[in-house]
């Protein structure tokens, strides 16, 4: 190749990599300023999302009770309704040492201490309207709980078996529900009652376990909890938290039992998160 062509070839290798230096150079250019049109619409849009949304709002605060709460309306006529509830819940027991019990005095347990279990919920919705603002509620179900009951040792390296508890709760709650003033169809409420529960688990656990920790089937507790009505044309969509404790001592003392011995009392506590699905 002659020397002219050959700097001739140079000069255009030359011209097409400053060429495309300047197309790169471009293109991150051009990039970047995409990406702060982006930001600035994606900005922008989020204003505008939250002003529609916040005129919205405001004219839903001006609409009459008869367009924001049709729904509400067309239930409000019945005196009462059914339905059903599902629901998860996590229980485990206040534990109260026996006031003879000194830690490491004890020949093989130093301590005791109850571990939440998860279960679940499955009940009978009968509710009664008394007035605009409270209702009484009958919800008879089925509760499935566990509990851990877990023990340290005096001797160090030795273990002590925890125990669980499984049960499977036949429940009749009693409830009074008082409830906000109806917006949007949906009202707030608060409830509060007692339940007797019974758990007819308890004979097969206790032919199974001998000589530990045992608990009386039959149980009493108070209860509390709140929550929001949703109303929508078929049904009542009511999510609920509620927890729940025991009214007496379920322990059942057995001489020689040392798991027995080193308590005073075990109290029953629930906390559960129920879906009302009424109509």
């Amino acid at each position: 190749m002659q020397k002219p062509q050959f700097r001739n070839f140079l000069a255009l290798c030359s011209a097409k990599i400053v060429v495309r230096c300047q197309l790169t150079v471009d293109r991150r250019s051009l990039c970047r300023k995409l990406s702060t049109i982006n930001c600035q619409l994606s900005t922008k849009l989020c204003v505008i999302f939250f002003l529609i949304v916040s005129s919205i709002s405001k004219t839903d605060a001006q609409v009459g009770k008869g367009a924001g709460n049709a729904n509400f309306l067309d239930f409000n006529v019945k005196s009462y309704y059914f339905g059903i509830t599902l629901g998860s819940n996590n229980s485990d027991y206040l534990v109260h040492r026996s006031k003879d019990f000194l830690p490491g005095a004890n020949d093989s347990i130093a301590g005791v201490t109850s571990v939440q279990g998860p279960g679940l919920n499955l009940a009978i919705v009968s509710n009664l309207k008394l007035g605009d603002y409270f209702d009484i509620r009958f919800l008879p179900g089925f509760s499935f709980a566990e509990r851990d009951v877990n023990y340290s040792a005096v001797r160090r390296g030795a273990t002590i078996p925890s125990q669980k508890i499984e049960s499977v709760f036949v429940e009749l709650p009693f409830h009074v529900r008082y409830k906000s003033a109806p917006y949007n169809d949906k009202r707030f409420f608060v409830t509060t009652g007692l339940k007797y529960s019974y758990d007819i688990q308890s004979k097969n656990r206790d032919k199974i376990i001998i000589n530990s920790l045992k608990v009386s089937p039959t149980d009493f507790q108070f209860e509390v909890g709140a929550g929001i009505q949703m109303f929508f044309p078929f049904f009542i969509f009511s999510p609920e938290i509620k927890f729940s404790q025991g009214l007496g001592n379920i322990l059942i003392y057995q001489e020689g039992v040392p798991q027995s011995g080193i308590l005073e009392s075990l109290i029953s506590r629930t906390f559960t998160i129920s879906l009302h699905f009424e109509g």
